[in-house]
């Protein structure tokens, strides 16, 4: 499945986000907070621009989930037709991402190395390998790692390092190899730095 592969470091301090969540990028972040470019230092984010800040905010929520362009307006296509705020509704089918439940429980560091995990066979549900990032977990739906995923010493490191608590929509199990999940994800469950009003207001002009 295609992937963001360009500068993720670029991308982070355009945004005003460490979006990958990796450790480089944090440092960056840390030592250079304003956009790359020659007149970074001086250019001002949004610059007052309405049509700026949504862009971005659609941006940071896109980079952040790890979709292409065709795929995020797919998915909030689909969050249009649901019943309830639309904005609200795409971050919930963005959380539901298996890719993303997987870095919620702690076995990947990254929302990206989370997905890998997925591409690679290391996530099952229901007892059974799924290997679909994009794979929507539902109420009730127990995600385990593999076998040979909990003995892979990386896994083992997340999960002993990771100071994240799991999301109030899951439910750990099996000394953290398992989650059920309890619930569909709530707004208030979603700490990511996205306005998604913002979004809406751009895809509907």
């Amino acid at each position: 499945m295609a992937r963001y592969t360009g500068p993720k470091v670029r991308t982070s301090r355009r945004l005003g986000v460490n979006i990958f969540e990796n450790e480089k990028g944090r440092r960056a972040m840390e030592r250079r907070p304003f956009p790359p470019g020659v007149h970074g230092r001086t250019r001002r984010r949004n610059a007052g621009s309405e049509y700026l800040a949504q862009m971005q905010e659609k941006q940071k929520a896109k980079y952040i989930y790890g979709l292409l362009e065709k795929q995020f307006k797919k998915t909030y296509n689909e969050a249009s037709r649901l019943q309830g705020p639309t904005g609200e509704n795409l971050l919930i089918l963005l959380e539901s991402r298996l890719d993303n439940v997987t870095y919620r429980a702690g076995w990947g560091s990254t929302r990206p190395q989370a997905r890998q995990f997925v591409n690679h066979g290391l996530i099952h549900v229901n007892g059974r390998r799924v290997d679909i990032p994009s794979y929507r977990v539902r109420k009730g739906d127990v995600v385990t790692l593999s076998p040979k995923a909990a003995q892979m010493i990386v896994v083992q490191h997340n999960m002993d390092t990771n100071d994240r608590s799991l999301v109030g929509w899951l439910e750990a199990g099996d000394g953290g190899k398992q989650v059920t999940v309890r619930d569909l994800p709530q707004r208030d469950h979603i700490d990511v730095p996205v306005r998604e009003s913002l979004i809406v207001e751009l895809y509907s002009k």
